[in-house]
């Protein structure tokens, strides 16, 4: 029982060790930054997609869509349920790719693009209907301009993660931008 308690507790002592020294030189960075410093980070393995393999595009919206009907939960940020930020946090977390929580920090984050230039896996930035900032975002599935279908936790009548198209009126009109973080 000693043996154990000893072997556990220098296995998280190591660990403790190694993530100080990641933090310390850098190549694990600390968590707790302003939302304008948030910018995605992409692992170099996940960047490059391989012949017989799915592109990250594509397994990116395909996890996406396995939520489709999770319910919606202000605040939420898990299988059990989601709102929209919490969503798209979920499903680019998998894929070890950091991008804001909240959709307000979403005002001055990522590499902007011309909708017409969007592609599977883009993240849509939509006002919010009550304030002037970023209020709803959701992660493009069918690009087709103008006319591109977005995954998202819709906090509407629906209330759960739906699949809707950026023609429809409500998210057209609120439309701010198109962004990459590939």
């Amino acid at each position: 029982m000693k043996r154990n308690c000893r072997l556990k507790i220098t296995v998280l002592s190591g660990l403790s060790i190694l993530i100080l020294c990641l933090i310390a030189y850098g190549s694990l960075r600390p968590m707790n930054r302003s939302p304008e410093s948030i910018q995605p980070i992409i692992t170099d393995s996940l960047i490059e997609p391989t012949q017989g393999h799915v592109p990250l595009r594509d397994s990116l919206v395909d996890f996406g869509i396995t939520f489709l009907g999770t319910p919606y939960v202000p605040g939420g940020c898990s299988k059990s349920g989601f709102d929209c930020s919490g969503f798209v946090y979920f499903v680019f977390q998998r894929f070890n790719i950091l991008v804001p929580r909240s959709s307000s920090q979403y005002r001055n984050f990522g590499k902007e693009i011309p909708v017409d230039s969007v592609q599977k896996g883009d993240i849509l930035v939509f006002m919010s209907p009550t304030r002037n900032v970023p209020g709803h975002v959701g992660i493009v599935t069918n690009p087709k301009g103008m006319e591109s279908d977005f995954i998202h936790a819709s906090s509407g009548k629906e209330m759960k993660v739906i699949i809707t198209s950026l023609k429809k009126s409500g998210y057209k009109r609120r439309f701010v931008k198109a962004v990459s973080v590939f």
